[in-house]
């Protein structure tokens, strides 16, 4: 983000995270994990340990009550090696966040302090085979079965479920097909819960994170489970989105500037025909586009956040930034890919997986398509 138009306490929190980051958090590390396909839990002990999973969680529940760009400005620097490693502090707060603001007494007591603790995770599961864009969709069934809930389906692409204690927030039916919206629930489904199998995706991003496949053969939960009221699940997840798009969209821009640095500093270094390729022209018109590009998606992004924060209205603008971030971190990956030429292709370069998860960055948090379809309907078309 900016930093002219942060205050003095964000700037110093944010130069705070970053040392934190360059120390504890290395890109050697994430390259690792991405390489080895794990998910980083040494990284996540360390972030539980200096009391940053609970940013947005009030203090009367225990955690840091800190504003939203504050949150956002970690996610940046934690992130700025790895959109899919930002994601694995960035998923969990969603899920949080509808226990904090909707949660029933007992589930508070239950979860929130184990999860600044570090003692229980969180993961969000909403797509299905036949149910992406189309969320109304949702088939996978939850029956009331006296104090419990029995649950049938099939749940895909759920980040992070497969992770050690964790709890799923997955949406379910809870009433007839023909209802879609009003037919909704969000329910707490442990991933050990008996039933419950999954199979992890060799998918080509995301690979520390992890996304999976969920199998559900008659699943008990305890009905006192649900999140809010049954019935209630599509306001809760719609809710839900614009903390997920605004936290995405920030991971594609820093993701998207480090691509750029990455490009720069070995545009300065290759030498080709007895000098830096980075004095061509060729070369320095694609990286100052690249930080025009990038730029633009950060104001976008910025200016989301800043309505949002302020609690406006922002569906719109949290769409534009979501959409601008992600198909330029894309581009510009692209872009770095041809400067480092041969280079580009090795892992330990960085920039092919800035590519990969650019390129997933265009499906996940809703497609691009599904963003100018948003973006219409609040132009009023």
């Amino acid at each position: 983000m900016d930093d002219a138009l942060l205050s003095s306490d964000h700037l110093e929190w944010r130069r705070v995270v970053r040392d934190f980051a360059a120390k504890e958090i290395p890109r050697e590390y994430v390259r690792t994990c991405d390489g080895a396909r794990e998910y980083p839990y040494e990284a996540y002990e360390k972030v539980v340990q200096a009391g940053w999973l609970g940013m947005l969680v009030p203090e009367s529940f225990g955690g840091a009550d800190f504003d939203l760009i504050a949150y956002l400005l970690m996610l940046w620097e934690l992130g700025r090696f790895s959109v899919d490693f930002g994601t694995v502090f960035a998923i969990p707060a969603f899920c949080v966040m509808n226990i904090v603001r909707h949660g029933t007494a007992d589930q508070q007591e239950q979860y929130l302090q184990a999860f600044l603790e570090g003692r229980v995770r969180f993961s969000i599961s909403i797509t299905e085979p036949e149910a992406g864009s189309d969320v109304a969709a949702v088939s996978t069934q939850a029956v009331l079965d006296g104090d419990e809930y029995v649950i049938n389906g099939n749940k895909m692409y759920a980040s992070a479920a497969h992770t050690k204690n964790n709890v799923i927030c997955m949406l379910v039916r809870t009433g007839p097909a023909g209802e879609r919206h009003r037919g909704l629930s969000l329910i707490l489904v442990p991933n050990d819960a008996p039933g419950l199998t999954m199979d992890r995706l060799p998918t080509v991003a995301r690979r520390a994170t992890g996304t999976n496949q969920i199998y559900l053969q008659d699943v008990r939960v305890p009905a006192r489970n649900v999140i809010g009221a049954a019935g209630d699940g599509w306001r809760l997840i719609m809710e839900h989105l614009e903390l997920e798009r605004i936290s995405v969209a920030t991971l594609y821009a820093a993701n998207a500037q480090q691509a750029v640095d990455d490009a720069v500093a070995f545009a300065k270094e290759r030498v080709q025909f007895g000098k830096p390729i980075g004095s061509f022209q060729v070369i320095k018109h694609t990286l100052a586009q690249m930080q025009t590009d990038v730029d633009a998606a950060t104001a976008l992004v910025q200016r989301a956040a800043i309505r949002l924060a302020a609690g406006l209205p922002a569906a719109k603008e949290v769409s534009m930034a979501k959409l601008c971030a992600s198909e330029t971190l894309y581009k510009v990956a692209g872009e770095g890919m041809q400067i480092l030429g041969g280079a580009a292709q090795l892992p330990d370069m960085d920039m092919e997986r800035y590519w990969r998860e650019g390129k997933q960055s265009m499906v996940g948090a809703g497609s691009s398509q599904i963003h100018r379809s948003i973006i219409a309907k609040e132009m009023g078309l």
